[in-house]
C-alpha cells in the first residue's frame, strides 16, 4: 500500500508557524540586567517591570477615533522610529487586537496629570500611552525615545541595534509650566537650520518655550513689511569679527556693512510651525525702549535726538540712544511693528524688553520732558513705566500678554504683566508678591554665555563661571515666598547671549549638557533632585548627545586642581576633583599630558619643589575632555606676609591675601582666579621674608586685555632692603605703554640680583589708572592685574 507524501501537511504546518510568529513578541538577545533607565528630566516616579519589549514586534499604534492629538504625535513617534531603526510602524483607529503587541494611545481623564502629564505602561508585548492632550503624549513618546538605546536619537541612515523597550510603569508631570531658553540671535544671526536642531533640542529634554531674542542694538533679525529699512539697513553692520567684541570701533563714513542676517516673516512661520509640532511655544523679543540702535539706524525720527545711527558693530559705549517716548510718533510706530509680530506668533507673551535702558537723552529731551510734565511723572523711571503700560494696553488689546526684563518693575509694573527676573531673585519675589506671573532667570545660574569650565580651557565667553553643577542647584521658587505667593513663579529658563558666540557650534558647546540640568529643575520635583543621580543619567545621555551630532562640552570632565598652601610648613598640599561620575584621575608633574600611564590621584598630594601639574580624567583608556595644567613656581617668598599699599578688588581677590605668593602664575585669562585685580589703584606691596636671604632674582607678572579694560603698569620698580627702611633699587622700568592689540598677553617683569642678601622685597607699579583717550572706556577707571611674586 502506498503511504500518501507528507509535504501537504508540513505546507500547513510552516503556515501556522508563520501565523503564530506574525502574534508573537520579536525575541532578540538581550542582557540579563536588560536596557539601562536613564531618562533626563527625571520622571516623577518610575517603577521597573520584569521582562522587556522589542519594538520590532510591533506593527501598529491604535489611536480613538477624533483623538488629533493622539494621531499627530503617534505619527511623530513612528517618523522617529523610522529615522532610527527602520521600524514600520502603522497608525490607525482599528481596536488594539489584545493577541498581538501594539502601542495604545489613551485620552486620559484623570485631574492628576495635568495638560503635560502622562502615564506609560511597558510591558513584554504593548505599550499604553496615557494623557490628557498632545502636550502629554508627546512627553510620553520623549521618554519613550529615552527608554530605548542611545540609537532613538540617531541621524537617518545611521547604523542602530534592536529597538528594546524595558517593562516600565511611569507617572510623570512636570513641576513648572514654563520651562525655557532664550537664543541671542540679533548679536550674530543664526541660520535656520540651526533654529530648528535648537528646538529638537529642547523638545529632547521637555523644554517648551524658545524665547527668541530678535531686536536689539547689534541687529534687527524679522522683517516688518510695513517698515522694510529695519531690515535693509537694520540687520546689517560693518565686519569687526576679528576683534574683541567692547573694542570695535563704529562704522565709518562711506563703509559698508555687510555682517548680519534676518528671517523672513515666511521663515518665521516656517519655524512656528515646526516649534508648534514639537510642543513648543515661541515667544518673541522686540526690544523696547532700549537696546534699538539697529532700529533707530533704519528710522532715526523715532529717537530723541533724530540721529543718524549706524548700527553698532559690538559694545560700542556709551549707548544712550533709544526710542523717544515723548514723540507722539514712537508708539503708533511700534504698534504696527507689534501688529505684525503678532500676526506670525499666536504664542500667549509677546516679550518688550524693557532692561539696560540708558535715560540720559531723556533727561535732555524737551518731548520726553513735556511728557513727563504733562502725565505727572517725577522720573524717567516712571516715564518707561508710562511707556511699558501704553504698549502693554495695547498688546493686551490684540488679546496676547506682555512680559519683560526685571527692569519694568522700575517706576512701577504694568498691570498685567510678566516679569522675567535676571537680576539675581528679587525682582521675581517682588513680581510674585504683588501676584504677577515670574520666570526666574538670574545670571547666578542660567547664563549660559558665561564659562562653564577653567577659561584657558574653553572657548570663549563673556566671563563669569557657571558649571553643569551650579545650574543643577538652581532652586526657582525661593523660599522667602509665601504658599500662596509661590504659584506665581511659572518657570525657570536659560540664557545664551551670544555676544562671543557667533557659530552653531559654539552655541551649541555653550548649551549643552547644560541645557539638561536646566530642563531637570524646571520639570523634577525639588526634593526628587540628586546631583550624584544626575551624573549617573548624564552617561547616557551623552550618547545621546553623540547620536544628534550636537557639539557639546566636556567640560565636566575637567579637573579642578586645587593647591593649598600651608604658610607655617611651606607645604604645598594638591587637591583634584572633577564634576564628572566617578571619575579617574590621573596626573603628571613634569609638563606632559596625563593619561593612564599617569600618576592616579588617590588622595591629597603633598607638591615639593616647581612643577607643570597637568590632569585629566580617564575613561575607556583615553582621556576624556580637557586637560587641566597649573604653573607652580617654589620659591623664597613662598607663604611669606604681604604688606599692601591700596587693597586689591573683592571683584578679583586671585585667591585672597597670599596671592602674590602662593606660587600660582596665572593664565591668560583674566578670570582663572590666580590674578590679583587692582581697581584705578597703583599696586604697592612689601613681601617680608622673614629673615634676610640671599636673592638672585625677583619677577613679578602682569596681564594686559585691553577688551576688559585691564592695562599694563606704566611703571615698574623692584627694590630689596634687610632692615624694611632703606631699599636699593634692582630694577626702575619707566614708560611701559599699552598694546594697541586686543587679546590677552602676559608681561614679565624681572630683575638680577647676583646674590643680594635681602629680607624685605618691595614691588611698585603704577597703574595707568584711567582708561587712555583711545580706548573705548577712555575716562573710566583702569584695572591692573598681577599673579605672582617670584623670589628666587
Amino acid at each position: 500500500m502506498l503511504k500518501r507524501p507528507f509535504y501537504p501537511y508540513a505546507f500547513l504546518l510552516a503556515l501556522l508557524v508563520l501565523a503564530a510568529a506574525c502574534v508573537r513578541p520579536h525575541v532578540v538577545p538581550l542582557p540579563a540586567q536588560g536596557p539601562e533607565i536613564s531618562i533626563i528630566p527625571k520622571p516623577l516616579h518610575l517603577e521597573r517591570g520584569a521582562g522587556w519589549l522589542d519594538l520590532a514586534s510591533i506593527r501598529r499604534a491604535a489611536v480613538t477615533e477624533g483623538d488629533k492629538d493622539a494621531a499627530e504625535t503617534a505619527d511623530y513617534l513612528a517618523e522617529r522610529l523610522k529615522t532610527a531603526f527602520g521600524l514600520d510602524l502603522a497608525v490607525s483607529t482599528a481596536p488594539p487586537v489584545e493577541a498581538n503587541p501594539i502601542i495604545v494611545f489613551k485620552r486620559s481623564i484623570r485631574t492628576d496629570l495635568g495638560p503635560e502629564g502622562y502615564e506609560l505602561s511597558v510591558t513584554p508585548s504593548r505599550v499604553d500611552l496615557e494623557a490628557a492632550g498632545r502636550s502629554g503624549y508627546f512627553y510620553g513618546i520623549q521618554t519613550i525615545l529615552q527608554l530605548l538605546p542611545a540609537e532613538a536619537f540617531g541621524r537617518a541612515g545611521a547604523a542602530a541595534g534592536p529597538a528594546v523597550l524595558p517593562a516600565v510603569k511611569i507617572m510623570d508631570r512636570p513641576r513648572l509650566p514654563w520651562r525655557g531658553l532664550m537664543l541671542d540671535c540679533s548679536r550674530h544671526f543664526f541660520p535656520k537650520d540651526f533654529i530648528k536642531s535648537t528646538l529638537d533640542g529642547l523638545a529632547a529634554h521637555k523644554m517648551n518655550v524658545f524665547h527668541w531674542h530678535l531686536t536689539d542694538d547689534q541687529g534687527w533679525r524679522i522683517e516688518i513689511k510695513k517698515y522694510p529699512k529695519l531690515t535693509e539697513i537694520g540687520a546689517w553692520r560693518v565686519d569687526r569679527e576679528d576683534k574683541d567684541w567692547n573694542s570695535r570701533p563704529p562704522q565709518a563714513p562711506g563703509e559698508k556693512a555687510t555682517y548680519g542676517g534676518f528671517y523672513t516673516q515666511d521663515d518665521v512661520r516656517e519655524i512656528v510651525a515646526y516649534a508648534k509640532n514639537l510642543n513648543i511655544t515661541i515667544v518673541p523679543e522686540i526690544e523696547m525702549p532700549g537696546h534699538s540702535v539697529a532700529a533707530l539706524a533704519a528710522y532715526p525720527e523715532y529717537s530723541c535726538t533724530g540721529g543718524p545711527f549706524t548700527v553698532l558693530p559690538g559694545g560700542v559705549w556709551p549707548d544712550k540712544d533709544v526710542f523717544c517716548p515723548g514723540n507722539d510718533a514712537t508708539l503708533p510706530f511700534l504698534e504696527d511693528i507689534l501688529t505684525e509680530v503678532i500676526d506670525l506668533f499666536p504664542g500667549e507673551y509677546i516679550h518688550i524688553g524693557g532692561d539696560e535702558v540708558d535715560k540720559s537723552n531723556w533727561k535732555s529731551c524737551p518731548k520726553c520732558q513735556a511728557r513727563m510734565k504733562a502725565e505727572g511723572l517725577k522720573t524717567e523711571e516712571e516715564l518707561q513705566s508710562w511707556f511699558t503700560r501704553k504698549v502693554e494696553a495695547f498688546i493686551n488689546s490684540k488679546g496676547r500678554k506682555l512680559i519683560g526684563w526685571d527692569e519694568i518693575l522700575e517706576g512701577g509694573l504694568a498691570p498685567n504683566a510678566a516679569v522675567m527676573s535676571w537680576r539675581g531673585v528679587d525682582g521675581g519675589i517682588a513680581a510674585a508678591r504683588a501676584h504677577h506671573a515670574v520666570v526666574m532667570t538670574p545670571t547666578s545660574h542660567t547664563y549660559f554665555d558665561y564659562y562653564q569650565g577653567d577659561p584657558a580651557l574653553e572657548p570663549p565667553g563673556i566671563g563669569g563661571y557657571l558649571p553643569l553643577g551650579r545650574v543643577y542647584s538652581f532652586e526657582p521658587v525661593p523660599g522667602e515666598i509665601s504658599a500662596d505667593e509661590a504659584p506665581s513663579i511659572t518657570g525657570a529658563q536659560a540664557n545664551l547671549w551670544t555676544e562671543y558666540v557667533s557659530t552653531p557650534a559654539h552655541a551649541e558647546y555653550m548649551l549643552y549638557p547644560r541645557l539638561a540640568a536646566i530642563a531637570e529643575t524646571g520639570w523634577s520635583p525639588k526634593e526628587g533632585k540628586n546631583w550624584d543621580d544626575f551624573l549617573g543619567r548624564m552617561i547616557k545621555q551623552f550618547q545621546r548627545y553623540d547620536r544628534m551630532g550636537v557639539h557639546y562640552a566636556h567640560s565636566i570632565y575637567a579637573v579642578k586642581i586645587d593647591p593649598q598652601l600651608d604658610p607655617a610648613s611651606g607645604e604645598l598640599k594638591i587637591r583634584l576633583a572633577s564634576e564628572s561620575y566617578k571619575p579617574a584621575i590621573f596626573y603628571t608633574l613634569d609638563g606632559s599630558d596625563p593619561g593612564p600611564r599617569g600618576i592616579p590621584y588617590l588622595a591629597p598630594f603633598i607638591l615639593k619643589g616647581s612643577a607643570v601639574i597637568k590632569a585629566g580624567v580617564v575613561a575607556g583608556g583615553k582621556l576624556q575632555g580637557p586637560v587641566s595644567e597649573i604653573p607652580y613656581a617654589s620659591h623664597l617668598a613662598l607663604g611669606r606676609p604681604v604688606t599692601l599699599a591700596a587693597a586689591y578688588s573683592p571683584k578679583y581677590t586671585g585667591g585672597g591675601p597670599s596671592a602674590l605668593v602662593d606660587g600660582l602664575r596665572g593664565s591668560l585669562s583674566n578670570t582663572d582666579g590666580r590674578w590679583q585685580g587692582f581697581e584705578g589703584d597703583d599696586l604697592a606691596a612689601v613681601i617680608d621674608l622673614g629673615a634676610a636671604k640671599t636673592v638672585r632674582a625677583v619677577t613679578i607678572g602682569f596681564l594686559q586685555k585691553l577688551e576688559s579694560w585691564i592695562f599694563l603698569p606704566k611703571s615698574v620698580e623692584i627694590a630689596l632692603s634687610e632692615d624694611g627702611a632703606t631699599y636699593r633699587t634692582l630694577l626702575a622700568l619707566n614708560g611701559i605703554e599699552a598694546f594697541r592689540e586686543g587679546g590677552a598677553r602676559i608681561l614679565d617683569v624681572r630683575a638680577a640680583a647676583a646674590g643680594t642678601p635681602a629680607r624685605y622685597v618691595r614691588i611698585t607699579a603704577r597703574s595707568m589708572g584711567t582708561c587712555p583717550e583711545w580706548h573705548p572706556g577712555a575716562g573710566q577707571k583702569a584695572w591692573l592685574f598681577a599673579d605672582e611674586i617670584v623670589v628666587e
